[in-house]
Formats: C-alpha cells, sequence, structure tokens
C-alpha cells in the first residue's frame, strides 16, 4: 500500500485531556497503540502533533470560537501546559520520534509539521486522532492542499458524535483520502 520510506503515521491530539472527552477511549488508545507498533516494526516514521499553548496563552483570541474558552489565561502555567500537551501513557513517544506542537486545530497551523516532512521527503500521511471532526478533518482538507497522499485509519479516529465520525469517514474523507480500518492496515 505505502513505500515505507515516504511515509509518516501522524498520531494526533491523543492528549489526556482530549482522550478523555470522548467515549471509551480505552479503545482508540489501545487502536493507535497497535497502530503504532505496527509501524514501529515496519519502519515508518511516527510523528506525534499535540495542541499547546505558551503560558499566558498569547495565541488564543477571544474571537477564536474553539479555543476562546481555553483562554483562562491564568491558568496556562509552565506546569498546566506540560500537564496539557502529555500523550497518554500507553502511546509514549520512543528515542527519536518527532513531537509536533500545534497552536490551532489543523496539525500544519502554527506548526513546523510541513518542514519535518519535507526534510525526511515524505510524501504520504497515515491519520489517527481525535477527533475526526477537528484535527483530522481539518489535517486532511490542509494536507490535501498540499498534495500529499492521504490515508486514514478509521478505526483510529474517533470524535464525540458518533454520526459525525461516520458521515466523514464514509462520505467526506474518501474524496481526498483512502479510509481504511485498522486491520486493512496492518496486512
Amino acid at each position: 500500500m505505502e513505500n515505507t520510506n515516504k511515509t509518516a503515521l501522524l498520531v494526533m491530539d491523543l492528549q489526556n485531556p482530549i482522550i478523555q472527552s470522548i467515549e471509551n477511549p480505552a479503545k482508540i488508545v489501545n487502536n493507535v497503540s497497535t497502530a503504532v507498533a505496527h509501524a514501529r516494526v515496519k519502519k515508518i516514521p511516527i510523528i506525534y502533533v499535540v495542541v499547546g499553548f505558551r503560558p499566558g496563552v498569547p495565541e488564543i483570541s477571544e474571537q477564536n470560537k474553539s479555543f476562546s474558552q481555553l483562554n483562562n489565561k491564568s491558568m496556562w502555567t509552565p506546569e498546566f501546559s506540560a500537564q496539557w500537551e502529555q500523550i497518554h501513557s500507553d502511546l509514549t513517544p520512543q528515542s527519536g520520534e518527532v513531537i509536533i506542537t500545534k497552536r490551532r486545530i489543523s496539525a500544519f497551523t502554527g506548526s513546523d509539521l510541513e518542514v519535518v516532512l519535507r526534510a525526511q521527503g515524505i510524501r504520504h500521511l497515515i491519520l489517527t486522532g481525535i477527533s475526526t471532526s477537528g484535527v483530522v478533518l481539518s489535517t486532511i482538507r490542509e494536507a490535501a492542499d498540499k498534495d500529499f497522499q492521504l490515508t486514514v485509519i478509521e478505526d483510529c479516529c474517533a470524535d464525540r458524535d458518533a454520526e459525525v465520525h461516520k458521515i466523514l469517514t464514509a462520505k467526506v474523507f474518501p474524496a481526498q483520502a483512502e479510509v481504511i480500518n485498522l486491520s486493512t492496515w496492518l496486512v
């Protein structure tokens, strides 16, 4: 399916506070953990993407409907930011695996993801993450505009709204990405 020299697995927004916002978080953690283990065996680079902000959240505008609810400047201490960005312990990056910090919903916006991908010659992205209607959708749209080949592992993505997840993975994503399940990717 993919040339492993030109492919990367993106593990997006699998941070503890975000994982806890969905129903049945153990299922997505287990599925993504399986995908990560497979990528490591196949020597496919794994890139972790987290959403994070500086102390005092200078990146969050009051006009940003999505992030303005996080705009309590006093809570964003260096300690809180570190806890917020912590990736689930079952998905802990290994030495040499890249962690990208983004400032918006798309994995590209406010991050150096594109620089890292270009430096490694990566042209095919395998997407996993929370939420399907957030980081996965936004990243697909931007990555498609940047001419990346895209694959979404449907059962390694989750959304607070199961119907939205189903519509996106069945009807919207196939226009720009191959949508597969984990068992297909493991073959």
